[in-house]
C-alpha cells in the first residue's frame, strides 16, 4: 500500500522574486508547460497510486488550487518542520514530503524511492550522487553535500515511514530553531561522527545511519535513479533549465 503524501507550498516571510517575476503570488503557480508546478507535484504523486494527498499552504490561490485538484489543506505551522508535524499528527504513518516546485517529479521515482526504502526504516531520505545529477543536467549549480563515497544532493523527497519518524520531526525541529548556532547542531552528531567526516571517512549512509541511532530511530539513505529527482525550481536559473528539459521531452 502506497503512503498518503504532503506537499509543502507555505509562504515565506518575504517575498519571493522567482514568483513576482512570473506574475503569481506564489511559486507554487508558476506555469511548466502548460500547468502549475503544484498541479504537476499532485500529478505524478497521483499517478504513483497515492490516493490521500495534502497540501501545506496558506496562500489563498494555492489553497483554492489545491482543493480543485482534490488535495486536503492544511495550514501551515512555524517553518518547513513544524508544517510537516503538524501535517503528520493528522495524516500519521506512512507519508511522504515533498515540494511545490519539485517540478520535474515523476510518478516512478516516487514508486522507486517507496519500494526501495528499507522494511526496518522509520525515516528514509532520497539523495542523488553528483555524477548522475550532472549526467541528467549539464552544467546544473546545486548545493552537494560531500562525504567519502560521494558529492550529494537533496532530491526534496522524505519517507516518514513509522510512527518513530515523529522522533527525526522533533530534531528537524530543533535544528531549524538552532540554525545561528551550528556548533549545537554539529553536536548532535557527536564526536566520533564528526571526527570520521573531518577524515574524509564517512559515507553519507554512515552519517544519517549515526544520526537516527542518536535520536533512536532507523535512517535510510536511498539514491535516486535519475539525476533529475535533485532538481527544484528555487532561482530563475532553475526555472529555466527545467522549463529546457520539459521542452526536450524529458519529462
Amino acid at each position: 500500500m502506497m503512503p498518503c503524501a504532503l506537499i509543502l507550498a507555505g509562504s515565506r516571510a518575504e517575498a519571493d522574486p522567482l514568483a513576482d517575476s512570473e506574475g503569481v503570488s506564489h511559486k507554487a503557480l508558476i506555469l511548466l508547460d502548460g500547468q502549475t508546478l503544484l498541479a504537476r507535484v499532485h500529478a505524478a504523486l497521483t499517478e504513483a497510486g497515492i490516493e490521500r494527498i495534502a497540501v501545506s499552504a496558506s496562500d489563498p490561490q494555492v489553497t483554492a488550487l489545491a482543493r480543485s485538484l482534490g488535495a486536503e489543506v492544511i495550514v501551515p505551522d512555524s517553518g518547513p518542520s513544524g508544517s510537516v508535524a503538524r501535517a503528520f499528527s493528522q495524516l500519521g504513518a506512512p507519508m511522504l514530503v515533498t515540494t511545490s516546485d519539485h517540478a520535474l517529479l515523476r510518478a516512478q521515482w516516487v514508486r522507486d524511492f517507496v519500494a526501495e526504502t528499507p522494511a526496518s526504516a522509520d525515516v528514509a531520505v532520497l539523495m542523488a550522487a553528483r555524477g548522475a545529477v550532472e549526467a541528467a543536467l549539464p552544467g546544473t549549480r546545486r548545493t552537494w553535500l560531500r562525504f567519502a563515497d560521494d558529492e550529494w544532493s537533496g532530491c526534496n523527497l522524505f519517507h516518514i515511514a513509522s510512527a518513530n519518524g515523529a522522533r527525526a520531526i522533533a530534531t528537524w525541529q530543533q535544528v531549524e530553531a538552532e540554525r545561528k548556532r551550528p556548533w549545537r547542531i554539529a553536536a548532535r552528531l557527536g564526536l566520533g561522527t564528526l571526527w570520521s567526516y573531518w577524515r574524509g571517512r564517512l559515507t553519507l549512509a554512515d552519517a544519517l545511519g549515526r544520526l537516527g541511532q542518536r535520536i533512536g530511530i532507523e535512517a535510510a539513505l536511498v539514491a535516486a535513479h535519475d539525476g533529475l529527482a535533485a532538481v527544484d525550481v528555487d532561482k530563475a536559473q532553475d526555472l529555466a533549465d527545467v522549463r529546457r528539459v520539459t521542452g526536450m521531452g524529458r519529462t
